[in-house]
């Protein structure tokens, strides 16, 4: 049987402040990230199957990351709950803003780590997670590598 990856491309755009950091990051700024969310899995090899030659179908997963991930993440302001910046999320949430409080820090790194949960849990057992890789500027980004968890 063939194994074949296949990746989907997301974006949105999302604020954050880094309690406790030594540089600018510590102020509350935003950045257009992307989200490449690539699956591994064998395609559908039923010929009367509607999804045949399919690992998954794109938009399928499509709904997963969209639901997970971009829905909640896209123009809301994330800080981490155990962090003075609780306050200002609570002016910010009166106000009506989009605020999400994270159990991390709130650095690609952990955000990644918590976007490859998300993600699993909801994939089909056929189906596993390969690899993500969050991009935050146009020369940085983290990766998540299944091999490497």
């Amino acid at each position: 049987m063939n194994t074949i990856r296949i990746t989907k491309q997301f974006t949105f755009e999302t604020g954050h402040a880094l309690y406790g950091y030594d540089g600018k990051c510590r102020n509350v700024h935003g950045h257009s990230y992307k989200l490449h969310v690539t699956v591994i899995g064998s395609p559908n090899n039923d010929s009367n199957h509607v999804k045949y030659g399919m690992v998954i179908d794109f938009s399928d997963l499509k709904k997963i990351v969209k639901k997970e991930i971009v829905e909640l993440f896209d123009h809301a302001t994330v800080f981490n709950k155990n962090t003075p910046h609780i306050e200002l999320a609570k002016l910010l949430k009166d106000r009506g803003h989009n605020v999400l409080l994270v159990d991390y820090q709130p650095t690609s790194e952990m955000m990644i780590i918590d976007f490859a949960k998300k993600i699993k849990k909801e994939l089909p057992s056929s189906i596993k997670l390969h690899s993500l890789k969050l991009q935050e500027t146009e020369s940085s980004y983290a990766e998540w590598l299944a091999s490497d968890n």
